[in-house]
C-alpha cells in the first residue's frame, strides 16, 4: 500500500487507520514543538533524513547508561523506522495495540485547547496540611527508652 493511501486510510477501521489513528494520539501528548517535528520527520518526503535519525535514535538507546541518552530513544527509533520498512510496522503496529490495550488513558484523544479548571471543580480544602492550618502536621513520636 502505497503511502499516501495507507494516510488516507486513517479514519476508517482498517490496520492501516488504526495503527496511524494510534500514533497521532501518542504525537498528540507530545509538547507542541515536540509535535511539529514528529510530523515533519514521518512525511514522505522527510524519509532521507528520517532513516539516519532513527539509526542514531536507536544507536543511542543502546549506550543508555550514558547521560541524557537512555532507553526511551530506541521505541522513538524503532517508530520512525517503521515508517518505511512494512514488517517493522506491522510489529510496532502489535506493540501499540497492546499498549492502548494496558495504557488506554495514553490514547485518549486531549483537546487542542486546555480548559481552565472551574470553580466547582475546585476542591475546598487542600490535601496539604500545612496550607489548611498554617502549622505543621503532628508527628509520632515513638518512646525510646
Amino acid at each position: 500500500m502505497s503511502r499516501a493511501a495507507y494516510r488516507s486510510d486513517a479514519g476508517k477501521g482498517s490496520r492501516s487507520g488504526q495503527h496511524e489513528r494510534r500514533l497521532e494520539s501518542l504525537i498528540e501528548r507530545l509538547p507542541k514543538r515536540a509535535q511539529a517535528c514528529v510530523h515533519w520527520l514521518r512525511r514522505p518526503s522527510s524519509r532521507w533524513v528520517r532513516i539516519p535519525a532513527a539509526v542514531l535514535l536507536m544507536a543511542g538507546g543502546f549506550l543508555g547508561f550514558l547521560p541524557v541518552l537512555g532507553v526511551w530513544m530506541l521505541p522513538l527509533g524503532l517508530v520512525l523506522l517503521a515508517e518505511d520498512l512494512p514488517p517493522l510496522r506491522r510489529a510496532v503496529d502489535c506493540v501499540l495495540e497492546w499498549l492502548e490495550q494496558r495504557r488506554p488513558h495514553w490514547f485518549k484523544q486531549t483537546d487542542a485547547e486546555p480548559r481552565a479548571p472551574s470553580a466547582s471543580s475546585q476542591p475546598s480544602i487542600s490535601p496539604d496540611p500545612w496550607r489548611n492550618t498554617g502549622t505543621p502536621p503532628a508527628r509520632h513520636v515513638s518512646a525510646r527508652h
